[in-house]
């Protein structure tokens, strides 16, 4: 993009006197990049971003943590995470809390680690804390496609995969007030941008695939101001993102995952919302099916925050008994959580 057209787009978005625009990205990345380029303090106040349920930790059920720290504490078990999701508590306790306790908690930077860990030590069983969106499902697809490989019987999944459309189309029906999506780039780059083309017109509402540069966040939302009241879906991410998709990884998800209902964090069960295990690969589930609880600690406004109703800072933990080194809900724990970016940024 050009100084020009760029010095042109920030000028518009400042001095925007139209109707008033709430624009909600569904990608924690989005979240994230929005608040480390300042992109709040470029708009007019009549341009609202709002922050959706695109964060993974985010959006899990307590009753997922729970399981996961009730497999730590079996003898020859050992839970394998990310280190964001060891720090999300659970009804009573979180991963770093049941470590402490002697659970056996291992954190790793890839799930590709697991089937190493699993190789290497036969005597027990890993499990690995398979959270995420469209993004990370063929990785632990690739996971599975190894450990059957390798033969391996002491490396299993917890799932809690859920996928975007539907939950979109959630909270449009039971929030409202959205008048345009920033597209997840990431979760675009696997099921393509045609994924929200049918979405859009049945909502009423336009979409566009940004990337996560701060030039392209700001031409992107500038669309979304242009398009208000439309629809359609604009690319804005061509680099990564085709009509179609990831093909290949497509099919890889086909292979071993199928849609399900899934629970979501303040949201409760949403029809079709996620993918489980199919049966004929059962042997590798830890025991995924039927975590819905979800306990919300006292006070923590996360359910509203997920889905646009109430601003971070309007919780009444925020800042003060919630804080990123004393994250009470899993909204301040995660990098790409709303609270934890509004808190780091100083975003009102």
């Amino acid at each position: 993009m050009a100084n020009t057209e760029l010095k042109d787009i920030v000028k518009a978005l400042k001095e925007y006197d139209g109707e008033e625009v709430r624009i909600m990205e569904v990608c924690g990345t989005h979240t994230a990049a929005i608040s480390e380029n300042g992109i709040p303090s470029m708009l007019s106040d009549k341009i609202k971003l709002i922050s959706g349920p695109g964060c993974p930790v985010c959006v899990t059920v307590t009753a997922v943590i729970d399981k996961l720290i009730e497999l730590s504490m079996q003898e020859n078990t050992i839970v394998c995470t990310f280190g964001d999701l060891i720090r999300v508590k659970g009804t009573n306790m979180s991963l770093a809390d049941a470590k402490g306790e002697g659970a056996h908690v291992k954190m790793v930077y890839s799930p590709m680690e697991t089937v190493k860990l699993a190789e290497e030590d036969p005597a027990h069983t890993f499990v690995f804390a398979a959270i995420g969106f469209e993004t990370t499902t063929p990785v632990y697809a690739t996971v599975l496609e190894k450990a059957i490989e390798k033969n391996l019987k002491n490396l299993k999944l917890l799932t809690s995969l859920k996928t975007m459309p539907e939950v979109i189309r959630w909270v449009v029906k039971n929030g409202g007030g959205i008048d345009g999506f920033i597209a997840p780039g990431h979760v675009a780059t696997i099921t393509g941008s045609d994924e929200y083309k049918a979405l859009s017109e049945e909502l009423g509402i336009p979409f566009v695939v940004s990337g996560f540069e701060g030039p392209q966040l700001l031409a992107t939302i500038y669309a979304l101001v242009s398009m208000k009241g439309k629809t359609g879906i604009r690319n804005m991410y061509k680099a990564a993102v085709s009509e179609e998709g990831n093909l290949k990884a497509k099919e890889l998800v086909k292979k071993y995952f199928e849609p399900a209902d899934a629970s979501w964090r303040g949201m409760g069960k949403i029809k079709g919302s996620g993918m489980v295990l199919k049966e004929e690969y059962s042997q590798f589930d830890a025991g995924s099916m039927s975590l819905d609880e979800d306990h919300m600690p006292a006070g923590c406004c996360c359910a509203s925050v997920l889905v646009g109703k109430i601003k971070p800072c309007d919780c009444p933990l925020f800042g003060k008994a919630c804080t990123p080194d004393n994250a009470h809900g899993a909204c301040m724990v995660s990098t790409e959580g709303s609270c934890y970016n509004y808190f780091v940024s100083g975003r009102k």
